[in-house]
């Protein structure tokens, strides 16, 4: 990873030349949006670089360390290694200095108040990815960071996370206000909103949303920050993401996997999650999992050769064909032998006994399959649904309208869930969950007696489909269980799996360059609590970030 120092020294004139791209020049090609300076090529720049480092952070991240934390998934155990927290270079190289430098750019025209909007959208955006930064990282250059260029201030502080949580909060909310004003006169990112197409009714959503992330976050630390971001999302005349504003990438040659799925390890689904899709009939089965080879006439030819499949198989399972094994292997060492060895029937006849994850629907291009193509839903109806869900249920909408109750808001996450997965899927061209429109199957799987609200442990419900929701979104799935302590151990109603290895609960940043802004740094550590310069896991999985002191340990929610 680069030093830090590097990233406050960068020149926005350098990145500004990086950023005329073909592809960008091709959908920046009207200078009469904004003639000059072209904040636009700058806008889209930032943009493109919130998606196109994550091939990196997917590989050595998600699927090999955070979703297998989480237990979505499960896979051989590998290093924490030195190619994780890319999300931090790109932060301060590629996505913050375009920001700063289209609202200095602005401050310089007289007619600056023709860019309320833009302004308000970039800041959305360094939010968005801020957020995502601190989640693994803690305190973080912001407040001073990206003045080497305009102030040669080359030493900024690490602002902590509750100095980087108000920060925000005031940051969206005041993009949120700005954004609702009358748009007539505003000028606007032509073709270089290629997420939102200049809908700034949309950004407003997108800044809600993120408010409502920084509020479960906050929730343990002050409960009462936390409730009155809740209320003024509910309370505000735009509200919310909901199905049309979900912030997704869409480029049809985006390819950030492609045939390193497998990198270093096959990854296979675990019991926990795979026993509750299974109970509950989930839609989503099939496209988070592919079958294993106990299909067709395997019985008789197990018959025939007088063989016996391990106990945690069964086989009057009619969904035999998806099995799940332990998410630590060292717990159960005989049967997590079968992840990487077939079980032999006769020498001709071998069957894999687990299921993989489905490879096309995390990489579509997975195998150099050409027709595929991969939607990277980055902030979800779904996931603000179940967050306004977990806080009507613990009682944070008192005294002002909720638009519907814990139970109302559940079910339209579960919708949108499925919806969104099922849209992923085909765009994949992998397996999808829907029959026809959908409504039926949907519909069964809200009233199926293990989903539906039962007045006993709807919280937990709420907070298992938040769980499931998250699958193809690693931060949000191990920041959920680090907050919550779920899934939880002793769970009757979904069980985590026994977990023996210590799990890292934050990264290690970096120290400067000697002479340039070790103090800031080593203050910040020692602020923090940890040892300066220590990327030890029991250091990393003891010492722990501010918004995470006083969060359950994994498994024990309550």
């Amino acid at each position: 990873m680069k030093k830090l120092s590097i990233y406050i020294f960068i020149s926005v004139t350098v990145l500004f030349a990086h950023s005329c791209t073909k592809d960008f020049a091709e959908i920046n090609s009207d200078p009469s949006l904004v003639p000059n300076p072209d904040v636009n090529t700058l806008f889209a720049y930032s943009l493109d670089n919130l998606e196109t480092y994550q091939g990196t952070e997917w590989v050595w991240e998600n699927l090999e360390q955070l979703l297998r934390f989480s237990q979505h998934m499960t896979t051989d155990p590998y290093e924490l290694s030195t190619n994780i927290n890319s999300r931090y270079g790109v932060y301060y190289n590629n996505i913050l200095p375009n920001l700063f430098e289209i609202r200095r750019l602005i401050e310089l025209r007289a007619d600056k108040g023709r860019y309320r909007n833009i302004r308000a959208a970039t800041h959305i955006v360094q939010v968005l990815h801020g957020l995502k930064v601190t989640d693994m990282n803690g305190s973080i250059p912001y407040t001073q960071a990206i003045k080497g260029r305009t102030e040669q201030s080359f030493t900024p502080v690490y602002d902590d996370q509750k100095t980087l949580y108000d920060t925000w909060l005031k940051e969206l909310t005041d993009a949120v206000d700005s954004l609702s004003g009358t748009a007539a006169d505003q000028v606007n990112f032509g073709s270089s909103d290629f997420f939102y197409k200049n809908n700034w009714s949309s950004w407003a959503k997108l800044a809600n949303t993120l408010k409502l992330r920084i509020a479960v976050r906050y929730e343990r630390q002050d409960v009462n920050i936390a409730k009155q971001a809740f209320k003024e999302v509910m309370q505000n005349t735009i509200g919310p993401i909901d199905d049309a504003s979900q912030f997704v990438y869409n480029r049809p040659e985006h390819n950030p996997i492609g045939n390193d799925i497998d990198y270093r390890s096959p990854r296979f689904a675990t019991s926990s999650i795979m026993t509750f899709l299974k109970a509950t009939n989930d839609p989503r089965l099939p496209i988070y999992f592919t079958p294993n080879d106990l299909t067709g006439s395997f019985r008789d030819t197990l018959t025939k050769y007088n063989k016996t499949l391990p106990a945690f198989i069964n086989l009057n399972d009619p969904l035999v064909m998806f099995q799940g094994g332990p998410a630590d292997w060292t717990t159960d060492p005989v049967n997590a032998a079968f992840y990487k060895t077939a079980f032999e029937a006769s020498q001709w006849s071998k069957y894999r006994l687990y299921s993989n994850i489905n490879k096309k629907f995390f990489a579509p291009r997975y195998n150099n399959f050409k027709d595929g193509q991969m939607l990277d839903y980055m902030v979800t109806r779904a996931e603000t649904c179940f967050y306004i869900a977990e806080f009507i249920q613990k009682g944070y909408g008192v005294g002002f309208d909720t638009k519907g109750t814990a139970e109302e808001w559940y079910n339209r996450g579960i919708e949108s869930s499925i919806r969104t997965m099922d849209a992923i899927a085909i765009a994949a061209v992998s397996t999808p969950g829907l029959t026809g429109n959908g409504n039926a199957d949907i519909a069964a799987y809200q009233n199926n007696v293990n989903v539906k609200f039962n007045g006993v442990n709807n919280l937990e419900r709420i907070y298992i489909q938040q769980y499931l929701n998250f699958y193809r979104l690693g931060n949000e799935a191990f920041t959920f269980c680090r907050r919550t302590g779920y899934p939880k151990n002793t769970s009757t109603y979904y069980r985590r799996n026994t977990w023996n290895e210590p799990i890292p609960r934050r990264y290690s940043v970096n120290e400067p360059p000697l002479g340039t802004n070790t103090a800031n740094w080593t203050k910040s550590q020692q602020d923090q609590g940890f040892t300066p310069g220590d990327r030890s896991i029991p250091s990393l999985s003891t010492q722990r970030l501010w918004f995470d002191k006083t969060s359950p340990n994994f498994g024990e929610g309550n």
